[in-house]
């Protein structure tokens, strides 16, 4: 796992710069760049991980592959995963390959998934694409959702992490105006590795309502303010 050292562009992620990146199709067409957001981490997270220890390059690992599955607009360009063999599943649910993912809308769609009534549902996926998802949440938290790994149970090529996700809602969601407030989430998540550090199976577990019922809070806003504001050109979940 030595490849997830950062990179001359990002201190915390991978393959973003460099000749193996030249012919990648990025969602804004270049780079993103995570400045806001990895000030909004260092601020924040409660773990320091040692230079070169597991827990740092599983961070870093987990940075990277939400960098590219946000950032990165073909799963060919995806350099943390095989995407021939890659499945990911969220709270037991039926594992999604890439083109699984890009065909219910994306990461956002594949992270807030649902079986809840649709009157019954603060976000729904089935009403989302991956353009109204993105700029929705990058107004909900226009300086990023932090990710910090709180402890690390066993190594590759099976690897168990506890995470949490941070940032303030400093913009309105869905008719809800912002609160200021911290909102932070926790949950584990499983990464099966390949012979070359790949990614080919991620399983996550996490309550989606601990999100979402934290950017419920205000009210007396209209629906029309829900994607108001300024927009990050940094996808929040990093």
């Amino acid at each position: 796992m030595d490849q997830y050292k950062g990179s001359d562009v990002d201190k915390y992620r991978c393959f973003m710069s460099g000749e193996g990146e030249k012919d990648t199709t990025w969602k804004l067409g270049v780079p993103p760049n995570f400045d806001v957001v990895n000030k909004l981490f260092e601020e924040g997270r409660t773990k320091i991980w040692p230079t070169g220890s597991l827990e740092e390059q599983v961070q870093n690992m987990v940075k990277t592959w939400e960098m590219e599955i946000f950032h990165k607009m073909k799963p060919q360009d995806f350099k943390t995963v095989d995407v021939t063999k890659l499945t990911v599943s969220v709270n037991g649910r039926k594992p999604l390959t890439p083109e699984g993912v890009a065909k219910i809308g994306g990461g956002y769609n594949m992270f807030l998934q649902t079986s809840l009534p649709q009157n019954l549902r603060m976000y729904d996926p089935s009403e989302e694409t991956v353009d109204t998802a993105h700029k929705l949440f990058t107004t909900t938290f226009p300086r990023g959702f932090a990710v910090e790994i709180l402890q690390v149970y066993s190594g590759p090529p099976v690897i168990v992490y506890k995470f949490r996700h941070w940032g303030y809602m400093e913009g309105p969601f869905k008719g809800h105006p912002p609160t200021g407030e911290l909102v932070e989430m926790f949950g584990v998540s499983t990464m099966e590795l390949d012979e070359n550090f790949k990614i080919v199976k991620v399983e996550f577990f996490y309550d989606r309502g601990e999100l979402l019922a934290n950017l419920m809070k205000g009210a007396g806003a209209t629906a029309g303010d829900s994607t108001t504001g300024g927009e990050s050109l940094a996808c929040p979940f990093s």
